[in-house]
């Protein structure tokens, strides 16, 4: 249900740009770009100049409403403004990252853009956005069902639209709004999404980026003050596994910025025309959307001059790495994807649509926040997701080199030693959080067990045990649970012993140190960001504000008072409360 004041302003309404800059800003060159239209001369479209735009879409992108898109690697469409948008905040690392001077935010044209209104563009850049198709894949399992037309040509982007691309400091980088309006993907929704959303999205991109971990980027966040959509979600303290009322929320934009959005789910889809042979140019769609996924995302690591299918094969083992370490580090960090399906797969290798993500604190192998989710998709099993994602990724671009048997035995040789390489990231990551010079298999296995056993913080627990405590006093603060004499006595036990290991390693303050670097102090606690959006719903973004600081800066020290509001255990009473420990799809 939609509903909105008639005669709203366009222009967004701008709120002062309070807060410190993030300590990354000073890694980067003064601003280059300061006006809009300095902006607009950004401009350079690989995308819609060198691949198909679906023949029966429309010149002029009004493209809104639900239809089969059989063929081409785009459709033309134009993003639906929200009215009345008021801005909320933009990130400050990546402004700074691209060039950009922070006093564009207070510039009206460009607040127009990226709240949806694409009628300010000027050339070089083009008045129309674009939407892409893809197919659906859940573990390895190929599915149509959920498309309206029962035959896959209905998946793809629902609300995501892409507005820009173009160059920034020698970078490529594609805008995409989220919660832009419908698009021919749609399926019947209203292409919206909800502050609650947009602001949960807009954040983590930001703090994943902080942490070192490969993740598409947030540029600005917009919010409706005339326009609500009604969804389902929690009631106060709601113990409900599925959302139990409905609410009417505002919605919101979030752009979200990355090198491309090209998805695993995307190479499958021409693959399976091409196999189907939907229709007469399908096999060369998918050289084509291949050979841009190569340019896109792989170009600085390929050699331009070897032949496609060696650049396939090239590509395959990017891939796998990228993949891998993604995998690790999500783990490294406490993070769980909730819905890893090939569609939710970036195929430049970083992590991409936040929708039901979560961060584990009461460390669980088997956390997964998402209620449609099941444990297939939980923390410890993502390794194995990622494997099922690279299957459909490796059956996709492997008909491409039907004529070429050298190349083809040795993509499959880089398909059949995926696990091998994904373990040996894994156990590299757990060797890095321990400060051990190498993975021990039994160290490592008995600490797992041991937080199990004593209901740890994941976070809490290895920041504390970064400082390379001598006694267990200091580790029990992460356990959600007293301990006994017995609990203790295995404790102390592998204390000892890998303390021992430490010792033996090199100097103990360097290992501390560097065990900072790969343990964070601040995660992403979901009853503490609950508030932001709360608050942002009545125009209060102080918190919003509050949450960038921190999560921009999440292995430092920061102050005594963000500490002591960031820096603790989940209170028991939060424990299994919906839309707080755990969530449905809805945005």
């Amino acid at each position: 249900m939609l509903s909105s004041a008639t005669g709203a302003p366009r222009q967004p309404k701008i709120i002062e740009i309070k807060g410190p800059m993030s300590a990354t800003s000073n890694a980067f060159p003064a601003p280059t770009t300061k006006t809009f239209t300095e902006f607009l001369q950004r401009a350079d479209y690989s995308l819609m100049d060198s691949l198909q735009p679906d023949p029966q879409s429309t010149s002029d992108g009004q493209d809104h409403n639900l239809r089969q898109v059989i063929s081409g690697h785009y459709v033309p469409v134009t993003p639906t403004a929200i009215p009345a948008p008021e801005y909320i905040a933009h990130s400050k690392p990546l402004f700074d990252e691209l060039g950009l001077s922070h006093e564009l935010v207070l510039d009206e044209q460009f607040g127009r853009l990226f709240s949806g209104d694409i009628t300010v563009a000027r050339e070089p850049m083009r008045p129309i956005g674009w939407s892409t198709g893809y197919a659906l894949s859940i573990y390895g399992t190929e599915y149509i069902q959920q498309c309206p037309f029962g035959n896959g040509n209905g998946y793809g982007d629902g609300r995501a639209i892409s507005v820009f691309e173009g160059l920034f400091n020698g970078k490529r980088w594609e805008m995409q709004l989220k919660g832009g309006g419908p698009t021919p993907y749609c399926r019947g929704a209203d292409g919206r999404a909800v502050l609650r959303s947009s602001v949960r999205e807009f954040l983590v991109q930001d703090y994943m980026q902080a942490l070192g971990v490969p993740t598409s980027r947030s540029l600005t966040l917009y919010v409706s003050r005339s326009e609500t959509v009604r969804r389902p979600w929690y009631a106060e303290n709601s113990r409900s596994i599925d959302p139990d009322i409905l609410v009417d929320e505002p919605t919101a934009i979030t752009t979200r910025v990355a090198s491309s959005f090209l998805r695993v789910g995307q190479l499958e889809l021409f693959a399976r025309r091409a196999r189907s042979n939907a229709h007469q140019g399908a096999f060369k769609e998918l050289q084509m959307i291949v050979k841009h996924l190569i340019e896109r995302n792989y170009k600085q690591v390929t050699d331009p001059n070897l032949t496609f299918a060696d650049q396939v094969v090239e590509l395959a083992h990017l891939f796998r790495g990228r993949l891998t370490s993604l995998v690790a580090n999500w783990m490294r960090i406490g993070y769980c994807q909730g819905n890893f399906n090939s569609d939710n797969c970036a195929a430049g290798g970083f992590t991409l649509d936040y929708g039901p993500f979560g961060f584990c604190e009461l460390f669980d192998p088997r956390f997964q926040p998402w209620t449609g989710g099941g444990e297939h998709f939980s923390f410890f099993n993502q390794a194995i997701a990622a494997e099922a994602n690279y299957q459909m990724f490796w059956t996709a671009i492997r008909p491409l080199l039907t004529d070429d048997t050298k190349a083809l035995a040795r993509l499959d040789q880089i398909r059949e030693g995926f696990a091998e390489a994904m373990n040996q990231e894994i156990e590299a990551m757990w060797a890095k959080k321990l400060g051990l010079i190498s993975y021990e298999a039994t160290l490592v296995n008995e600490l797992l067990q041991l937080m199990v056993l004593s209901k740890v913080d994941y976070t809490i627990f290895f920041r504390k045990l970064s400082h390379i405590p001598g006694q267990l006093t200091a580790l029990k603060e992460s356990f959600y649970l007293p301990s006994s004499e017995q609990v203790d006595a295995m404790w102390s036990g592998w204390l000892e012993r890998w303390r021992d290991r430490i010792t033996s390693c090199g100097d103990i303050r360097v290992t501390s140190a560097t065990m900072k670097r790969i343990n964070p102090k601040y995660t992403w606690r979901e009853w503490l960001v609950a508030p932001a959006y709360k608050k942002a719903e009545q125009g209060d973004y102080s918190l919003i504000k509050e949450l960038q600081t921190v999560f921009n800066n999440p292995y430092d020290e920061q102050s005594a008072e963000l500490e002591t509001k960031y820096d603790r255990l989940k209170p028991t009473k939060l424990f299994n409360t919906g839309g707080i420990s755990h969530y449905s799809c809805s945005s």
